[in-house]
């Protein structure tokens, strides 16, 4: 049961980094925007950008 409580506390972990990232990318621009993104990546390789609403 060890084995399963640290893969859940690694996962519990990633979630929150994850949206940590997710919230500074919504201001990021340029070269700290391109951090951001490789952050996120290197958690999640397949994660893609939502798309921009076309309103805002």
């Amino acid at each position: 049961m060890v084995e399963r409580r640290i893969e859940l506390d690694r996962r519990y972990g990633r979630k929150k980094k994850m949206k940590k990232l997710k919230a500074k990318l919504e201001t990021a621009t340029g070269e700290a925007r391109d951090k951001v993104l490789y952050k996120i990546k290197r958690l999640s390789p397949f994660w893609t950008e939502p798309p921009k609403p076309e309103g805002k």
